[in-house]
């Protein structure tokens, strides 16, 4: 994956409305008037959001009759997520590390009734 397309998926997934339009359209399509529902914003700025994530490639909109759906698109995600997967092993050597100090810790701390 370039890396504006990278940095532009992480920047539609930084806003947490946008996050949970995500997660919404994980569950299935939905219009603009269903994803504004359950939040404190119009229409007008759900659509914001929409253009934001449609330009992320994370969401496109067909055409059913009258409706417009909106369809979750995760090919950037996974992208995403094979990008964070490269900081896994340093993540994990790190609490090794930690493990490892904490029982050595453990070992060395006087126990009760020893003085």
């Amino acid at each position: 994956m370039g890396t504006d397309l990278l940095d532009t998926t992480f920047a539609a997934l930084a806003d947490p409305t946008r996050r949970a339009i995500l997660t919404r359209l994980a569950a299935g399509e939905a219009t603009v008037t269903e994803l504004a529902a359950p939040f404190r914003m119009s229409q007008p700025a759900i659509s914001k959001h929409l253009k934001v994530l449609e330009r992320a490639g994370l969401v496109s909109r067909g055409r059913d009759a009258q409706r417009r759906p909106c369809r979750l698109e995760a090919r950037p995600l996974k992208a995403a997520v094979d990008w964070l997967e490269g900081y896994r092993d340093y993540w994990e050597e790190s609490y090794q590390r930690l493990d490892a100090l904490l029982t050595t810790l453990r070992e060395a701390a006087p126990r009760e009734g020893e003085a």
